[in-house]
């Protein structure tokens, strides 16, 4: 996976990928999924798993 710049700024994406970077951001265990229709993304779910050792 590529390195994200210091400087990327989620507030400059459309509003749907600022939903997929902050998902990504905050989960340690999980799964993002995307749903697509036509090409479009619909819905975004976040399942996240806690692990505790």
């Amino acid at each position: 996976m590529a390195a994200v710049p210091e400087r990327f700024d989620p507030a400059l994406l459309p509003e749907h990928l600022r939903v997929v970077a902050e998902a990504l951001e905050r989960l340690s265990y999980g799964v993002v999924q995307l749903t697509v229709h036509d090409g479009k993304l619909m819905q975004v779910d976040v399942t996240e798993r806690r692990r505790f050792s």
